[in-house]
């Protein structure tokens, strides 16, 4: 089992930033790099409907650039309207810019984790000039690919395990503990494989906004019931100009196979598996995921 440690420290700046529908919780770790030329690296947390505390191992990163880690419209730290008429594709994007035009960021590299992967995915296929590269991290790209790779690792678990999710889905028991611990049985296989799970990781589930989750997507990770559930974005793929970096777990959610297939698409675009790790590879393996961050982003 790898180590789950990080260096935590607090942040070196964090603020509030107007975007449309409301302002948006920031921190910015190596604010001095802002200056540098060195480009700065702006994080996408998951959910949807999550916050931007398990992206803290990025700020690792501090030490060669700038690092900002934000919390989108309706989560975490940044204000709350509940107005379901926010909750597009199109708007969690264009908050990056928002963002970028807050801090006065021009060049950088955009990092999307999981659902936030599909607003890095959505922003470079725009060919905006100052996106120097793109990190699609345990990505969620096609929801039917993800369904279905989903599907795959739930005939994987345990008999029992499987009896008890098709009773409690037939029977609409969904609520049920012996569904939630079935879900938690295969969570701890392809969301985090770590016996104790740190902090942050307990701290994203404590702080998620169920409303834009389910909205969104659904009752769980491994099936997509809500608004995402057609969403396609393998055909943006091709559009990406920017350099990329596929990065997953061995036993992500957001498989190797599928990563390699979706890197396929981009031009010149780099893979990393990491091993022994799942969704949650900054924390389950962290020396391998940042080594594998920094060898990608020491060529930007």
């Amino acid at each position: 089992m790898f180590a789950a440690e990080f260096t935590r420290s607090e942040p070196e700046q964090t603020g509030l930033a107007a975007a449309p529908g409301g302002r948006l919780w920031w921190r910015l770790d190596g604010a001095r790099h802002l200056k540098s030329g060195r480009a700065a690296l702006i994080a996408v947390h998951g959910g949807p409907g999550g916050a931007h505390d398990y992206l803290q191992p990025l700020t690792a990163l501090a030490d060669e650039r700038a690092i900002l880690l934000y919390d989108q419209l309706d989560c975490g730290n940044s204000d709350r309207p509940g107005d379901p008429a926010h909750w597009t594709v199109q708007r969690f994007t264009d908050e990056v810019d928002s963002l970028r035009a807050a801090l006065g960021i021009g060049r950088f590299i955009l990092l999307g984790h999981s659902w936030g992967a599909v607003i890095a995915l959505e922003y470079a296929a725009r060919g905006p000039a100052d996106l120097a590269g793109v990190v699609f991290a345990s990505p969620l790209i096609s929801t039917p690919r993800w369904v279905a790779d989903n599907l795959a690792h739930r005939r994987g678990l345990p008999a029992e395990v499987r009896a008890a999710l098709d009773r409690h889905e037939a029977a609409g028991t969904v609520d049920s503990a012996e569904y939630r611990a079935a879900i938690a049985a295969m969570m701890r296989r392809h969301f985090c494989r770590l016996r104790d799970e740190p902090p942050e990781v307990m701290r994203l589930f404590r702080k998620l906004n169920l409303d834009l989750y389910k909205a969104l997507w659904g009752d769980n990770e491994f099936v997509c019931t809500g608004a995402l559930r057609d969403y396609d974005g393998s055909t943006l793929l091709p559009k990406v100009a920017a350099p990329a970096l596929f990065v997953c777990g061995e036993f992500d959610e957001s498989t190797p196979e599928a990563n390699r297939d979706f890197a396929a698409l981009v031009p010149g675009a780099k893979v990393s598996i990491i091993p022994g790790a799942s969704h949650t590879p900054m924390f389950e393996n962290p020396a391998a995921f940042l080594t594998a961050l920094r060898w990608f982003l020491d060529d930007l």
